[in-house]
């Protein structure tokens, strides 16, 4: 029972990552567009669409980090590997621990960041955003990569 519900949070939480990217990266590509044609048709440019889409890259790689961990996608180097293919596993087990120390370091880190910018009140130059949403973004994204991680170990567990 609690492997179905699991599976189903994984589902739902996987899907909700996806969307978030696409509506994200869409926001970024009508901003532009917008932009672009302001500039070159109206001679005027729209200041808050650079802005917005700066946001929208941290955004999106720090989504983009939990859905790649998911999907195994995440850049390796694999040449000790493939020269000796018996250390697989064990460097598996490495690289996925020391993911985990950096997932601590993005939720450790990325709360005192964010701390910080809930007490100074500070917001971005043109649209005025509290910057404490662009920061709360950090260790909200590292639980998601400790849990990913996490999951991607009890899944080469089974496997091996």
């Amino acid at each position: 029972m609690l492997g179905k519900t699991m599976k189903k949070m994984d589902t739902i939480v996987s899907q909700i990552e996806e969307w978030a990217l696409f509506v994200m990266v869409m926001a970024a590509l009508l901003s532009l567009f917008a932009n672009v044609v302001c500039r070159y048709v109206f001679n005027y440019t729209l200041a808050w669409s650079e802005e917005l889409v700066g946001i929208v890259i941290i955004y999106s790689t720090f989504v983009g980090t939990s859905v790649a961990i998911r999907q195994g996608a995440m850049i390796r180097i694999d040449a000790l590997v493939q020269i000796f293919p018996g250390l697989k596993n064990g460097l598996t087990f490495y690289s996925n621990c020391l993911m985990l120390i950096f997932a601590w370091m993005m939720v450790y880190y990325g709360y005192e960041m964010t701390h910080i910018q809930y007490i100074t009140h500070q917001k971005t130059i043109i649209m005025q955003i509290p910057l404490v949403f662009v920061y709360a973004i950090m260790p909200v994204m590292g639980i998601m990569v400790f849990i990913r991680t996490s999951q991607l170990m009890v899944q080469n567990l089974r496997i091996n």
